[in-house]
């Protein structure tokens, strides 16, 4: 692992017993105790994730505003300060080039949060796009440590370390604050289908952030969480993941993620084709499920109907909330009903109970 990359808090990782693995170029702790364990922790009291793999970067000057609103698919004209937006940026042939949330610091400054595999090429495509507009594109990766602070005890554990007003601060807000003393960037946002916050500060402050929170946290039953039930805590919730879900070979319509595409917005990356493929309809596109067995369809495990192979598993997983594998899959259109799917795990055939997400939800308890 010589060559990968490692986040400010490594050594925080492996104090606290953390077991790496490669990801995305990071040597990144995959669990700590294990997943199931960690996994449940989030979905009933609090867990503590080290995203500072993300990367991020910063849109600033007079044209920031209509160029974010030309390279992404969400409508960026009327969005205000201290609030933030989740959108796709796709290529022309409406594929998807990546999915980030985007913040609005003021008029001319928007702060974006980028996927760790995609970062040196999305501020590569961003720069290039740029050209023509008043505004400029800078990778301030270096410059963040970003903490995930997500469950229901969530909001508690931060109140213990911050006088900031977080009852006023709504889903997909942001404010700059003081936690433990550390200024900090606290965003209503996540990745797991639970409430909580992320977290945006210097690295040089990050460890004994982190530290903070581990000990503020510890009465309310917070757990240190890895990237193993990172994972399986999105796929519960439905949330796609690069690479799998959304990829360049994937559109926003055939993802599910239609509701981030503003057709009425004046011409973006990607409208004409995306406008076609509305019109048209979709030739493909991902669905979600449960298997009714102890069996996990991983990725890549072909999707069939009847005798035909009709697409394949791009996530799978065991839903530790439901106890029960569950997993997203890529399949086509023209072969017919989506009644009778099923995949072959060891030589077993088993059928595909198809489900909108959320997958899992608090209430189901």
């Amino acid at each position: 692992m010589s060559s990968l990359k490692r986040t400010p808090l490594y050594e925080f990782h492996a104090k606290h017993g953390a077991r790496f693995v490669p990801f995305a170029g990071w040597e990144m702790p995959i669990q700590y105790t294990s997943i199931l364990e960690e996994h449940r922790a989030v979905r009933l009291r609090a867990g503590l994730f080290d995203v500072s793999h993300m990367g991020e970067a910063t849109v600033t000057g007079p044209g920031a505003r209509p160029f974010l609103n030309y390279v992404m698919t969400n409508d960026f004209s009327k969005i205000k300060p201290g609030r933030a937006k989740y959108t796709l940026m796709c290529n022309p042939s409406g594929g998807a080039l990546e999915d980030l949330i985007i913040y609005c610091m003021d008029d001319e400054e928007f702060f974006l949060c980028l996927n760790a595999s995609n970062i040196e090429t999305d501020i590569s495509w961003l720069q290039e796009q740029a050209q023509g507009f008043d505004c400029k594109v800078t990778n301030v990766s270096d410059n963040y440590v970003q903490l995930a602070l997500q469950g229901p005890r969530a909001m508690t554990v931060l109140g213990c370390l911050t006088s900031a007003d977080l009852s006023s601060l709504k889903r997909f807000a942001f404010e700059k604050a003081q936690v433990a003393g550390v200024p900090a960037m606290i965003c209503r946002t996540g990745y797991t289908g639970e409430d909580g916050v992320e977290i945006f500060c210097s690295p040089n402050k990050a460890a004994f952030l982190a530290e903070s929170l581990v000990e503020a946290g510890q009465p309310l039953g917070l757990h240190l969480v890895g990237l193993g039930a990172r994972d399986s805590l999105r796929l519960e919730a439905g949330y796609p993941l690069y690479g799998h879900e959304i990829t360049d070979k994937i559109t926003p319509l055939e993802a599910g993620l239609e509701w981030t595409v503003k057709f009425d917005k004046d011409d973006f990356v990607g409208k004409a084709a995306l406008m076609a493929q509305k019109e048209q309809g979709i030739k493909q596109k991902v669905i979600h499920f449960v298997l009714e067995d102890r069996r996990i369809a991983r990725e890549g495990v072909p999707v069939w109907s009847e005798e035909a192979v009709v697409g394949e598993v791009v996530s799978g997983t065991l839903s530790p909330m439901l106890q029960q594998p569950i997993g997203s899959a890529l399949i086509r259109l023209d072969y017919g009903s989506t009644d009778n799917l099923c995949v072959k795990v060891r030589k077993c055939s088993i059928p595909l109970e198809l489900k909108s997400p959320p997958l899992y939800t608090s209430d189901a308890d």
